[in-house]
């Protein structure tokens, strides 16, 4: 018996040797091998519950019909996000995700959890759904692509910074094909204007096709994950090529007539960049409505809500009240007109969609009520001998 014992105890103290020697192996293969992709010390001390029971930490490089490609320290697996399939559809798994993901099996592998998010960026899938779709996850930089090969859209710059500043990122707006702008003064003055209807972000002209720009962009992008948005013809995968440096993205030409590309990314992927960094590239965007965006709009017109702040009444339409200080300012010309009408779009926009979202979560909820309720009269009447068949 104590032979027996003392065989086992052996075991057991090899056994926690081996556990807590390879614990530091596995951790500096994950830290050797994912790096490159954002991994840090935070990232590891959240993944030590998943590291205990033996999972894989990755992230989640491409996203295609519930599967998945994930950046692990044994390389890049295949795997199946059916056991992370929520109902809220802002929880499926997204590109730029970290997951922990089985150590072994076929192909596919499972994934059996997400990492809880640093920042998300988020858009309403469409004006007449109360439905949030998640673009991108754990980002660091919006870049926001738009092209100089058409005439400027400044309320499309204002709209995608609200879901910019809204996601927890930092914006930068990235002015494509700057090259088909011949004249310096005139590309200046389209800088200028971006620059001040985007207080607070920096602004950059690139031509990805000549590589005009780029040392402007690359230190703001560098150290981080950056997601790549933009219309369909913003030039967004000419640019990734131009900063992974290797032709990773198809790409297309735009039609003459107003500009528009044809969708030659489908899917959204993420690359490790060569000077630090990742990006996530993105298809293009027909449309891009807020969601529950009311912190970023506010980011975005900083100086219309500083003047307000300046008004005789704190619920102040701006109209025709006494004292208002932004009709004083659009009055001298410090505010452009078109700045106050774009404010207001956007703050009605979001309202609606917050509305909506309320309503539909009231009506969960009544419907679960309903629900117990029914359950509720069931039970008493079986517990009365009252039946039903």
């Amino acid at each position: 018996m104590s032979s027996t014992g003392s065989t086992g105890s052996t075991r057991s103290v090899r056994s926690a040797r081996a556990t807590s020697t390879s614990a530091p192996v596995a951790s500096a293969a994950a830290h050797s091998a994912l790096t490159p992709y954002g991994w840090d010390d935070a990232w590891e001390a959240a993944f030590v519950p998943y590291a205990e029971r033996g999972l894989l930490p990755g992230r989640v490089l491409r996203v295609d019909r519930g599967r998945c490609d994930v950046v692990t320290p044994v390389g890049v697996v295949h795997a199946d996000t059916e056991f992370v399939v929520p109902r809220d559809p802002m929880k499926v798994v997204c590109t730029g995700d970290w997951a922990a993901v089985d150590p072994e099996g076929g192909d596919p592998r499972y994934v059996r959890a997400l990492l809880p998010r640093r920042t998300a960026f988020v858009r309403s899938t469409s004006s007449k759904r109360s439905e949030g779709q998640i673009l991108a996850a754990n980002v660091d930089h919006v870049i926001v692509a738009i092209s100089l090969a058409v005439e400027l859209d400044l309320g499309r710059v204002e709209r995608f910074l609200a879901l910019a500043w809204e996601s927890g990122a930092q914006p930068v707006v990235v002015l494509t094909k700057s090259d088909l702008v011949s004249d310096p003064t005139v590309l200046s003055h389209l800088v200028e204007d971006v620059r001040t209807t985007a207080p607070g972000v920096p602004v950059v002209a690139v031509s990805a096709l000549y590589d005009d720009g780029l040392d402007g962009l690359i230190p703001l992008t560098g150290g981080g994950t950056s997601v790549l948005l933009g219309t369909s013809g913003a030039g967004k995968s000419t640019l990734a090529n131009a900063l992974v440096g290797a032709d990773v993205m198809d790409t297309g030409d735009t039609r003459d007539v107003d500009g528009k590309g044809r969708h030659t990314t489908t899917t959204r992927n993420l690359f490790a960049l060569p000077g630090g960094g990742v990006l996530i590239d993105t298809p293009g965007l027909r449309g891009v409505g807020l969601w529950d965006a009311g912190t970023g709009v506010g980011q975005v017109f900083t100086e219309i809500e500083e003047l307000a702040a300046d008004c005789r009444f704190h619920d102040c339409a701006h109209e025709a009240e006494p004292h208002c200080a932004v009709r004083a300012a659009i009055d001298s010309g410090d505010l452009p007109e078109r700045r106050l009408a774009s404010y207001r779009k956007l703050l009605r926009e979001n309202q609606r969609i917050v509305a909506k979202t309320d309503a539909r979560l009231r009506a969960e909820v009544r419907k679960e009520w309903k629900r117990k309720g029914a359950e509720g009269r069931a039970a008493m009447e079986m517990k009365r001998g009252k039946t039903r068949f």
